[in-house]
């Protein structure tokens, strides 16, 4: 019976997930269709300031006009995630029926509402609604020059156009001949109005949300696209001209002078990186630590390619809310199983015997400080009152996930793992006695290792990420994942290239501590992303405020983290099988 109710919540669990995929993979249930006259649905969604993309608020936090009893959308895990909080709107917008004027209510504004709504149009406050899942925009008020003088909006009009029985396109407006001065704090009587005019269109329903990725698309921003293309192609070129011309050829050298066999042995000067072959697969220390970041590693790089996969299919089309969020939770806990067979395989590979501390690491050593981050940052959003704070049983349901799909599916890989009969491939015996590292200069160090291993990745892809971030951290709408991709499989390939480079020339001084040096290597490209954070924050924004600033950094540091991870894994593999090579070319006896 234990093991019956056990599978019960294992497949309730699991059909949950399944549910989310088919919401992200198709996006809802509703066919768009309407009769003259039809109830459209609206939703008033929140409100924040402008500059501020996560601070948001429910729409009726502000005294609007709320209706007799507020009445929750049911949403999606990934519209929560996102921030969406959508309650019925009093807007009657019915397919095709024009309003003029339409009175949504009277009201006397006392000091405390009118407090609230200077303070909103004081930060640039904006509503988002949703007609028809079509997202629509406007800002509360207005002030003057000097902020000496605050209008508050009082009406909406709405510009809807339709094809046959479909909802094309909309656009709201305020107007400001009915704008009232709030500025004093005497009570002021105010009545909120709107009107809507319906205009026939050509547009077909398939294209309706052209219109929120034209911004992507314009000649300038296409320019700029492809000229970070270039630029990364460029880098590419260089940084492979560089090896082929450089280290292939000493690499030559040196399998001549190593493979001379007309010399007796004693007069044969064993210098450089053969010097050390009896030495350089001596296994890292922390070999539990090690393997459990190629595991996680390894896991956040496939999460990268599904998600990749999707968005090149077209799931992620613009405002289709919380699809990212809702895949990113669901592949990550799907491939879970990666990280876990990685990781123990690998550990088995390295001798370890303490499998199951190896994969519970593997499971905490980025899920444990993303877990504290969102833990800090919830906390700071529920005092806020924000709708970034995630309500109890969103919460519930991602420890459940957790818990049913992304920790059985870590332990099922540990197992195959521990099991798998893969064993460490290195073609030189290693000694008994490591050999002393010699004295090296300074920029031989780890950490002018990792500034020189960062930079050319990061040049090869900083271009890209001010459009990332501006949609991230902004309301800007990224679309051309295909150029991402191309700038993705980039940044791969450079930085295998340069931390292959960097480990040669560490062998070549006979360092034969590689293994950790390739990793942090390889991941410190996340470094150099998290210093453009302070710069994007600093320079290129308008953010503000304890909370935007605690979530900017917040979350950027677990992104940056997990790109640390994720490079630096492809760093040492891209490492370990050059190195592989250039031993199997020699003869080491």
């Amino acid at each position: 019976m234990r093991c019956s109710g056990r599978l019960s919540v294992f497949f309730v669990a699991w059909m949950f997930v399944a549910d989310n995929l088919v919401r992200v993979a198709f996006g809802g249930e509703a066919d768009h269709r309407y009769k003259q006259g039809d109830p459209v649905p609206l939703y008033a969604n929140k409100v924040g300031p402008f500059h501020n993309p996560t601070e948001t608020y429910k729409y009726f936090d502000l005294p609007f006009c709320p209706p007799a009893q507020v009445t929750e959308k049911r949403e999606d895990l990934g519209e929560v995630l996102n921030g969406d909080r959508m309650v019925h709107a009093r807007y009657e917008l019915n397919f095709r029926e024009d309003k003029d004027t339409i009175s949504l209510c009277k009201k006397t504004l006392k000091k405390e509402e009118l407090q609230k709504f200077r303070d909103a149009v004081k930060n640039d406050y904006y509503f988002q609604m949703y007609y028809d899942d079509l997202p629509i925009w406007g800002f509360i008020g207005r002030t003057d020059a000097k902020e000496t003088k605050f209008s508050l909006f009082t009406h909406v009009h709405f510009d809807i156009f339709y094809k046959g029985d479909r909802v094309i396109e909309i656009n709201v407006g305020t107007d400001p001949a009915y704008a009232v001065d709030i500025t004093d704090d005497k009570e002021i009587e105010v009545e909120f109005t709107y009107s809507a005019k319906w205009k026939e269109v050509d547009k077909p329903f398939e294209h309706r949300m052209e219109k929120y990725s034209k911004y992507s698309f314009l000649p300038q921003h296409l320019e700029i696209h492809w000229f970070s293309i270039i630029n990364s192609c460029v880098t590419v070129l260089l940084l492979t001209g560089f090896l082929a011309t450089i280290l292939l050829r000493v690499l030559k050298n040196d399998f001549i002078k190593y493979s001379r066999d007309d010399e007796p042995p004693e007069e044969q000067e064993e210098t450089g990186w053969k010097y050390i072959h009896g030495d350089v697969f001596r296994y890292p220390p922390y070999k539990s630590l090690f393997s459990a970041v190629l595991g996680s590693g390894t896991q956040l790089l496939a999460l990268a390619v599904f998600i990749f996969m999707l968005a090149l299919v077209g799931v992620f089309y613009p405002y289709n809310r919380g699809a990212l969020y809702t895949a990113l939770v669901v592949i990550y806990a799907l491939t879970s199983g990666i990280a876990g067979y990685t990781a123990a395989s690998f550990y088995k590979q390295l001798e370890g015997q303490n499998w199951v501390r190896n994969v519970l690491l593997t499971g905490c050593l980025f899920c444990g400080p993303l877990f504290l981050t969102f833990a800090f940052l919830n906390t700071v959003a529920i005092v806020y009152n924000s709708t970034a704070a995630l309500p109890f049983g969103t919460i519930v349901v991602i420890l459940l996930i957790w818990t049913l799909v992304t920790s059985p599916l870590l332990v099922l890989g540990g197992i195959a793992g521990k099991n798998s009969r893969a064993e460490f491939q290195a073609p030189c015996r290693t000694t008994k006695y490591p050999r002393e590292i010699p004295q090296l200069p300074w920029y031989r160090r780890t950490i002018p290792q990792m500034a020189m291993a960062g930079f050319l990745p990061f040049s090869a892809i900083y271009i890209e990420l001010y459009y990332i971030f501006a949609s991230v951290w902004g309301h800007k709408v990224y679309t051309i994942y295909s150029i991402l991709f191309i700038v993705f499989i980039i940044l791969i390939i450079v930085t295998a290239f340069i931390t292959i480079a960097l480990t040669y020339f560490q062998l070549a001084v006979e360092d034969h501590e590689w293994w950790w040096r390739s990793v942090v290597c390889g991941g410190s490209t996340g470094v150099f992303i998290f210093g453009y954070c302070f710069y994007y924050y600093y320079a290129r924004s308008d953010m503000s405020g304890f909370m935007q600033t605690s979530f900017f950094f917040g979350y950027m540091a677990c992104i940056c983290y997990g790109f640390f991870l994720m490079l630096g894994t492809v760093g040492f593999r891209a490492s370990l099988l050059f190195v592989r090579h250039i031993y199997r070319s020699i003869k080491c006896e």
